[in-house]
């Protein structure tokens, strides 16, 4: 399937529409929106996606159901997409907010097949079925809890993502206090308030994402030194907690 922008094709008759990219190292796509609802799965490495309101990490195997007009960034990790382009009336049962999912192998037989169709004038009937087989699919498929929130307050939302882009197991609440000029009573106040989390939970649960992250390319040993854990099985005990499965299952 050639390479095509969604607002190149967004008005075609079709509900469901396929579109696959392969995106560089890196390669970021600032704040944008989409008329359709989308889901995005990388065939292969890892993606992260954010909004007003969190941050998903999505590595190989999920994938990501992003609502229609909702404004999202992405950050592809050397990342193939298979995406999908829907008609919201087409699936009312869509999330609200961005949600992972577990892509099935038979979903990603079906996706692999809906990105080698051509976009025609008529849909046939094998494609129709591809498409009413995906749905179902998506419909029942499983949430992986692989988000964090964001604040939508300007100074406690950059020292997460500060955190999200280096974290550090010695940093502590008194440390976030200090750099916000504020009390840690205040700031674990403001902070749950914003994000329904104590900043102590919601750095734990930063940095097995950002561990996931890195289990793409590094071994489990690798991962939980750089992240300042005491041991492999440290990190592994933490990650399990905070995701329900171990660290392995996404290598």
């Amino acid at each position: 399937m050639p390479t095509l922008a969604i607002d190149d094709v967004d008005s075609h008759p079709w509900d469901v529409l396929s579109v696959g990219t392969q995106y560089p190292p890196d390669t970021v796509l600032p704040y944008h929106r989409h008329r359709r609802a989308q889901l995005l799965y990388g065939s292969t490495g890892v993606m992260l996606v954010e909004t007003q309101d969190g941050s998903w990490t999505v590595p190989t195997h999920q994938a990501v159901l992003i609502p229609a007009e909702v404004e999202h960034l992405v950050r592809f990790l050397d990342v193939t997409t298979w995406s999908l382009y829907i008609e919201p009336t087409s699936v009312p049962w869509w999330p609200e907010t961005c949600t992972v999912i577990t892509v099935t192998p038979l979903l990603r037989e079906l996706l692999r097949t809906a990105d080698s169709f051509e976009i025609a004038e008529e849909m046939t009937a094998y494609q129709h079925h591809v498409f009413a087989l995906i749905l179902l699919e998506l419909q029942r498929a499983s949430a992986v809890p692989l988000e964090v929130p964001l604040p939508r307050e300007g100074r406690l939302r950059q020292v997460c993502i500060d955190y999200l882009d280096g974290p550090e197991l010695g940093l502590s609440n008194r440390d976030w206090a200090k750099q916000l000029q504020m009390s840690e009573r205040s700031l674990d106040r403001v902070f749950r308030a914003e994000t329904g989390m104590s900043p102590a939970a919601w750095r734990t649960r930063a940095r097995v994402l950002v561990g996931l992250q890195q289990l793409r390319s590094q071994t489990i040993t690798h991962v939980s030194e750089s992240l300042g854990y005491s041991s492999p099985a440290a990190f592994s005990a933490a990650f399990s907690r905070e995701i329900g499965r171990a660290p392995s299952s996404f290598q």
